[in-house]
């Protein structure tokens, strides 16, 4: 049992100020604001543990934006001379530490943290020089096209950063992207390509026949939308189809071609009709 997780602990006595619950690190108090209505002896309660600002335990029934071992995208609320204070939903900040700093924290923005015990103290911290935490060495749970959570964390001339299933690292492509994407936004993308030296490249949209069906769709509602006609096809600008459908040319062009050959569509000299 270690601080910064989730537990199911049983009420073992009740007090005016709260309940205490029993666990392997001796009883654990849960603050009365924090205790479930009608909370009797023996019930199984699932709480968060951390410490307060004196160092004692405490639980609570509040969900933070992450647990131990998780990257999350947090607001600094505070700053002192020793570090940061992030707001990730206790009444207790999360601190990070200068030295855990990869750039000087200023108030009112986001970076992206992980959530870390720190065994000298036993306090929970943040850290955001997250590279430490991420490894390309074992992939043998990921394949291409596969679906993966990310959480975008840095923003590169190439393009974007990615934790992958929060132990893993990719990127994104910047002309690959095609919606607003910003550092700190949760996605649901998809395992691009793994290269030889490792790296890993990820798509926010659908790989292989999926995308193209997913991209098929696209193209038709627009068409339903537009009373069955648009001024768009092969010959037209990237940027105007980008603009319009949220794909790329070329992916427009597949989809395109794959509704003409099915005679959902007829290609014309100045657009795409619906037959």
């Amino acid at each position: 049992m270690e601080i910064g997780n989730y537990y199911e602990l049983e009420v073992g006595k009740e007090v005016d100020f709260g309940v205490y619950l029993n666990s392997e690190l001796g009883e654990i108090l849960l603050p009365l604001k924090y205790v479930p209505e009608g909370t009797e002896v023996g019930d199984i309660l699932r709480v968060f543990i951390h410490k307060d600002s004196e160092d004692r335990l405490l639980a609570t029934t509040l969900e933070p934006k992450g647990k131990v071992g998780d990257f999350v995208s947090l607001t600094t609320k505070d700053l002192t001379p020793h570090g940061a204070f992030m707001d990730w939903g206790l009444e207790k900040d999360l601190f990070v530490p200068n030295r855990e700093q990869h750039t000087p924290f200023q108030i009112g923005r986001n970076y992206i943290v992980r959530v870390c015990l720190d065994y000298k103290s036993d306090r929970l911290i943040g850290v955001s020089k997250i590279n430490t935490f991420l490894s390309n060495a074992n992939l043998e749970e990921l394949k291409e096209g596969d679906q993966v959570q990310l959480l975008i964390y840095a923003e590169t001339e190439a393009g974007y950063s990615a934790v992958i299933n929060n132990k893993h690292k990719g990127l994104i492509y910047r002309n690959e992207v095609f919606e607003p994407i910003n550092v700190g936004d949760e996605k649901t993308g998809f395992i691009k390509k793994i290269r030889e030296d490792l790296k890993i490249d990820l798509s926010l949209n659908s790989i292989g026949v999926d995308a193209i069906d997913k991209n098929r769709e696209v193209v038709l509602e627009n068409l339903r939308e537009h009373g069955g006609f648009l001024p768009y096809h092969d010959k037209s600008e990237p940027e105007a189809i980008t603009k319009q459908f949220n794909m790329s040319k070329k992916a427009f062009k597949k989809a395109i071609g794959g509704l003409y050959k099915d005679q959902v569509i007829n290609i014309e000299s100045d657009g795409i009709r619906l037959k």
